[in-house]
């Protein structure tokens, strides 16, 4: 195991998202995907929470001494939870489901380091524009929707669904900074040097 390897944070998540901003923010880190079950029912913020303690503690298991981040990220409205959608119709439907009305977007933070486990959470409350079905007929085209939560990524053409967001950006995207550096200072230490 080469030095980095053991200095690097490491991130239980595939996320290309997240990924793309511990980049941004010049954080080495090593990919380690969890591979856990994800609840998908309850309080959405106490969902997101579990699912990330369950990643992060999974992944911490197999790498003693190192610091691991858990990430989940999922979107709700009063009638529940609205995951990844399986297919075109699916995410048609969520869309039409979340057109013209707000949302919020729920993420839970764990981060497991010497042996113990600090948590967060943070939600965005998203505003969609009302959406004509020629608009939403655009946007699952591009076939966006795969693989996000709600059914769209705010970061690409999904910034066309979007009237406002109040709170953090990031988030919406896939990992709230703000919430990590709070949780995990030492984020910014991992540094690449780039």
């Amino acid at each position: 195991m080469s030095t980095e390897e053991t200095t690097a944070l490491i991130l239980a998540s595939a996320s290309p998202q997240r990924r793309a901003i511990l980049e941004q923010l010049g954080v080495a880190f090593e990919i380690r995907p969890a591979g856990v079950a994800e609840e998908t029912t309850g309080a959405p913020a106490a969902v997101a929470l579990a699912n990330a303690v369950r990643k992060a503690a999974a992944v911490a298991e197999g790498a003693p001494g190192r610091t691991v981040v858990g990430v989940d990220t999922l979107v709700a409205t009063e009638e529940g939870i609205w995951g990844k959608p399986a297919g075109e119709e699916e995410a048609l439907a969520v869309l039409r489901h979340l057109a013209g009305r707000t949302h919020e977007v729920h993420s839970g933070l764990a981060v497991v380091e010497a042996g113990a486990t600090r948590t967060a959470t943070e939600v965005t409350r998203v505003a969609f524009r009302a959406l004509d079905e020629a608009g939403l007929a655009w946007y699952v085209d591009a076939g966006e929707w795969r693989g996000r939560a709600g059914g769209y990524a705010i970061q690409g053409r999904g910034a066309a669904l979007v009237r406002r967001i109040e709170g953090d950006y990031l988030n919406v995207v896939g990992l709230p900074v703000a919430a990590l550096i709070d949780l995990l200072p030492s984020v910014l230490a991992y540094g690449t040097g780039r």
